[in-house]
């Protein structure tokens, strides 16, 4: 028992290690953000608008 008790703590800091890895990778491999660009979100034309033909009558 304690050596799967082990084994799971081991994994546990496997997975924080990588997880910790992959996120400076990003942080430092990442766009620089400069004031007055615009944002890209990446989004099908096609898409439904669903904010169109919305009622508020359930708050009022």
């Amino acid at each position: 028992m304690k050596r799967i008790g082990i084994g799971i703590v081991y994994v546990i800091g496997a997975i924080s290690i990588g997880y910790l890895a992959f996120y400076a990778y990003a942080m430092f491999t990442r766009q620089a953000l400069t004031p007055g660009d615009p944002i890209k979100i990446f989004r099908k034309q096609d898409a439904p608008s669903y904010s169109q033909g919305a009622s508020l009558s359930f708050f009022a």
